[in-house]
This record gives structure tokens, C-alpha cells and sequence, in this order.
């Protein structure tokens, strides 16, 4: 009979003269010499690993993106209130029932048109009767004037006593002065007259009609206003920003003016530029913020009152910045880094100091040039020296970069 062998090791069983104690004992130390020799081979690659080294002969893909030098803005976000650049509750001056209603709600009105009309007839009445009194007082005080100067003649000759004299003159001093109370009465009753017919006091949009035709109006109605007029063209998007910021926007704001962006919300996204017009003189000492306003056209009513919007406040412009994609920054436990793709299609791991974060990128004060390729998509599978290939998706890498 030929001897056996299992894995390497001879067989004891193949020799019948050897007992089958001795036999167990060689299979078992044939099984511990197979699993030391497992555990070696683990451990060395677990330390080739450790020590940095690429155990992966087959290329990574990633998807990689360059390092750019543009002019990148300083730019300040926050979510801003959209608000009417003036807002005018109307109500009635004078008491009376609505007659006319001149408008549609939400209809937009220029300063001067009119929109409410309050049943004028006992206004035109009062006025008349001023009128009236006021021509009656008119004769008189023209005829006590006629008195006064044949008095005057009279007690020149002695024909009249001192007396009759004063009294003359004293009747055409308070008729004169009825005339005046007249004239002041016609003014007034005109006046209120005027208050009857109600025009729009701004350019805006009117709101919900709240009193309509037939309705009893009552004068000066505080808690009752007739309409609503919302000023927006043009229009606030009001904002606030940390108290830190303040000596930033004030320092900027001193050499000229700040472009300010607001951003619908919604599907539409649309962006509209306006100006920096007002920084609150006090911060809220709850928050810690101060409010700021900017002024848009808003020619073709983007944004409405009430609405909320994002807002770029762009305090100035960084040239020659370098920046990243930020779905390249990785951090550890040393900070912030990124893989950098090497002219070999290897990847080095570099520490970067990051200046500040915009929407999708990422400007980096320190550890990388212009050009270099850093890979934005795979780095979970990378380590240092580890070879990559581009995926398909990815547009064609620069010539230059390295």
C-alpha cells in the first residue's frame, strides 16, 4: 500500500502498524499548521494595508473634479420676509352710507383714483347752507360799513352822540368777523365734502374689500378699515444676519453700494437683484441679530408680501481663489483632506485648510495648486497610492493637470 497525503502532510493512516491514536494526532496537527499558515498571510496583508500600502491591483473608478482659480464672491445667505414698501389702511373721515365702490379687490390703483364714495348729499346740503349765511353776513357787514362811515360824518357836525358813534363802529367790526366764522364754515363744509369722495393715497394693490355698497360707514373707524393698499412696486425683503457680521457690512456699505439677491422658493427658483438701503440702528438683543432691508423693483411682481425667499448678500469679490467641488473634502481625524489624482493614476492624500464654503464648492486657503484633478465621487474604497480609473460618465480629464 502506498502512503497517503491530506494537504501536505503524509498520512499515518496508510501504515497499518501505526495505531489510530497516532492517526487522529497527525490530522490535528496537520489542521494547526493549515490555520497558522492562514493567520500569517492575514496578518501581512492587514499590515501591508496599515502601512499604506495599495493591496488592490485592479483600478478604482471615481469620478474627479479640477482645481480652479476664479474671483469668487464674499457672500452673506439668509432667509429673508418679503414686505410692501408701504402699506395704507383706508378708512372714511366722514359718516355716511357707501354709495360707490370704484374698484375691484386685488386690483392694482394709482395715487389719485378713487376708490370709495360716501353718499355726498347731506355734505353738499351743509355746504350750501354755509354758502348761504355766508352771503347773508356779506350784506350785513356791507351795510354796517355804510352805517359806520355816515356815523363818523354825523358826529363830526354833532348830530350824533359819542355814543351811537361806537356803537356804529362796534356792529361793523363784529359782522366783518361773522364774514370770517362764514368763510371758515364754507371751507369746512367743503372740506368734508372732499372726505366723501376717497382716493387711493399710494400706487399699490388693493386687498380684500371689507365694506361694500349700502354699508354704514362710520368716521375714523380704527378697528374697521374700508381696504387694504400694499405698495410693491418697488418692494422689501427684509432679513437678518448675526451681530458679528455688522463691522463686515458697514465697512463694504461705506464704499458703495450692496447687490443683494433674493430667491423664490418653490419650482420656479427665480433671482432678482436689488440694493442694500437699510441696516437697523440696534441689534435685538434676544437673537443677537440685526435686521437689514434691501429694495427690489420688482417690476413684474416676482415676490409678494408675506412670501419668504433666500437671500445672497454679497459683501465683495475674492479674485484668484482657489476652489473645489465641496463633495471632495473629506475630514479626518488631522482635519479636512482630499485625494489628489497623480499623473500615474495614483491618489495622495492631502491635508487642505478650508478658507469658506459656498453653495457646491469649496475655497481652499492652502494644499492645492491650480489644475490639480481631486476626486470627488470613490473615496471609499481609496488609500494612499491606490489606482483609479475615471468612469465613463466623467468628462475627459485636462492634459495639464498634475
Amino acid at each position: 500500500m502506498q502512503p497517503r497525503h491530506i494537504d501536505g502532510v503524509r498520512s499515518a493512516c496508510a501504515f497499518p502498524r501505526i495505531s489510530r491514536a497516532r492517526c487522529r494526532l497527525g490530522l490535528v496537527r496537520a489542521g494547526i499548521l493549515m490555520a497558522l499558515l492562514t493567520a500569517i498571510v492575514t496578518l501581512s496583508a492587514c499590515s501591508d494595508r496599515a502601512s499604506g500600502k495599495a493591496t488592490v491591483t485592479n483600478a478604482v473608478p471615481v469620478s474627479v473634479g479640477e482645481v480652479v482659480q476664479k474671483a469668487v464672491p464674499l457672500q452673506l445667505r439668509a432667509i429673508g420676509n418679503v414686505q410692501a414698501y408701504s402699506t395704507v389702511s383706508i378708512k372714511s373721515q366722514v359718516e355716511g352710507t357707501l354709495a360707490r365702490v370704484y374698484f375691484k379687490e386685488g386690483q392694482d390703483v394709482k395715487k389719485g383714483d378713487p376708490i370709495f364714495l360716501i353718499d355726498p348729499r347731506s355734505y353738499e346740503a351743509a355746504l350750501r347752507q354755509a354758502e348761504a349765511n355766508l352771503a347773508r353776513d356779506t350784506a350785513q357787514a356791507a351795510n354796517a360799513r355804510i352805517d359806520e362811515r355816515r356815523f363818523a360824518d354825523l358826529y363830526k357836525e354833532g348830530g350824533v352822540s359819542q355814543q351811537q358813534y361806537d356803537q356804529a363802529r362796534t356792529n361793523a367790526r363784529a359782522l366783518e368777523a361773522t364774514v370770517q366764522a362764514d368763510k371758515s364754515a364754507v371751507e369746512h363744509a367743503k372740506l368734508q365734502l372732499g372726505y366723501a369722495s376717497i382716493r387711493s393715497p399710494i400706487n399699490g394693490r388693493t386687498g380684500n374689500l371689507l365694506v361694500h355698497e349700502g354699508n354704514l360707514v362710520k368716521a375714523n373707524d380704527a378697528d374697521h378699515p374700508m381696504v387694504v393698499i400694499n405698495q410693491v412696486r418697488p418692494i422689501y425683503v427684509s432679513f437678518s444676519v448675526p451681530e458679528q457680521e455688522l463691522p463686515e457690512i458697514r465697512r463694504y456699505m461705506a464704499s458703495g453700494s450692496l447687490q443683494v439677491e433674493a430667491i423664490t422658493l418653490g419650482g420656479e427658483g427665480r433671482r432678482l437683484q436689488g440694493d442694500l438701503t437699510f441696516v437697523d440702528n440696534a441689534v435685538d438683543r434676544t437673537t443677537g441679530t440685526v435686521e437689514l432691508k434691501a429694495t427690489f423693483a420688482n417690476v413684474d411682481n416676482a415676490i409678494w408680501p408675506g412670501q419668504f425667499v433666500d437671500v445672497v448678500l454679497t459683501l465683495t469679490t475674492e479674485p484668484n481663489a482657489l476652489v473645489v467641488p465641496s463633495q471632495a473634502i473629506q475630514t479626518g481625524q488631522q482635519g479636512p483632506y482630499v485625494f489628489v489624482v497623480k499623473p500615474d493614476l495614483t491618489v495622495e492624500s492631502r491635508p487642505i485648510v478650508v478658507h469658506r464654503t459656498l453653495e457646491r464648492e469649496t475655497v481652499v486657503e492652502k494644499g492645492l495648486a491650480s489644475g490639480e484633478r481631486v476626486v470627488t465621487d470613490g473615496q471609499v474604497r481609496l488609500v494612499p497610492g491606490a489606482k483609479v480609473e475615471f468612469k465613463p460618465s466623467d468628462p475627459a480629464p485636462t492634459q495639464n493637470a498634475g
